[in-house]
């Protein structure tokens, strides 16, 4: 059998692709684990200053598959509970993409629905192709909703037009992405992996320790008060300032060059 993830790393960008083209990527729970193992290895690596997520294909990911959810219904012998568990692990996907303490990036090379479309929001920056499009998708299936789409869907539109897209599973293409915010970029099709992966570079070869504290002040703005957010900046830029990152910064501005850095 095909491997359902494929990975390969490039100057220190990861880039992880969701491999079952002929059902646009819908996760299996084989692929769900994996997922998250390969996603964790990658937030501890040193080695990794960025993660790209894509789909194989003309999809990103459609989400769960639906065909292989009919079949099973009814047939597991784990309690509601276990199953929750289950489901919740494999949702640790979505944590990581968002807290992990170096950029990601969503290629979004084609259609992103329900679980596909979390999966997309999770990350720090979706770079989407022309031709792509994105729904939540979950109603159209008599289902609420799963790996974090209505806390992101939430934080980068607002509640209101949040609920109006989990409530109509309206399919938005790359214009109205862009316009809502769902989209950080939108790129010809034929131009989607170089452009991503340029920009992916740019964030490998940048200061990696200040990544890390971007996305710490960041997660205190999300889920925290003002209080919360002036102190983990305060922290963060105390902390950068000893790194040999700003260091060589400060000195490259002085001689008037680009600076090179370490990630120390």
């Amino acid at each position: 059998m095909d491997q359902e993830i494929l990975t390969r790393v490039d100057n220190g960008v990861a880039v992880v692709t969701l491999n079952r083209p002929a059902r646009f990527n819908a996760l299996t729970s084989g692929m769900i684990g994996s997922l998250t193992g390969i996603l964790a290895d990658y937030a501890a690596d040193p080695a990794i200053g960025c993660v790209v997520l894509t789909g194989s294909g003309k999809g990103f990911c459609s989400g769960g598959d639906v065909a292989v959810q009919a079949a099973s219904a009814g047939k597991s012998t784990l309690s509601p509970e276990q199953r929750a568990d289950g489901l919740r692990a494999g949702m640790e996907a979505s944590r990581l993409l968002h807290e992990m303490p170096k950029p990601t990036i969503a290629m979004v090379n084609g259609v992103a629905a329900g679980a596909g479309m979390s999966l997309a929001l999770a990350c720090d920056m979706r770079i989407v192709a022309e031709s792509a499009r994105m729904t939540v998708a979950f109603a159209k299936v008599g289902l609420s909703g799963d790996y974090g789409g209505s806390y992101f869907l939430t934080r980068i539109i607002g509640p209101a037009k949040a609920r109006e897209l989990y409530f109509t599973s309206e399919m938005l293409d790359s214009t109205r992405l862009l316009a809502l915010g769902l989209a950080s970029r939108v790129v010809a099709d034929e131009a989607l992996e170089a452009e991503t992966m340029a920009l992916a570079a740019t964030f490998a070869q940048g200061p990696r320790m200040a990544w890390r504290y971007i996305k710490r002040n960041m997660k205190a703005a999300e889920e925290g008060t003002l209080s919360d957010t002036l102190d983990s900046e305060a922290y963060g830029m105390l902390r950068t300032r000893e790194t040999a990152d700003h260091a060589e910064a400060a000195k490259a501005f002085v001689e008037k060059r680009p600076p090179v850095f370490n990630g120390r």
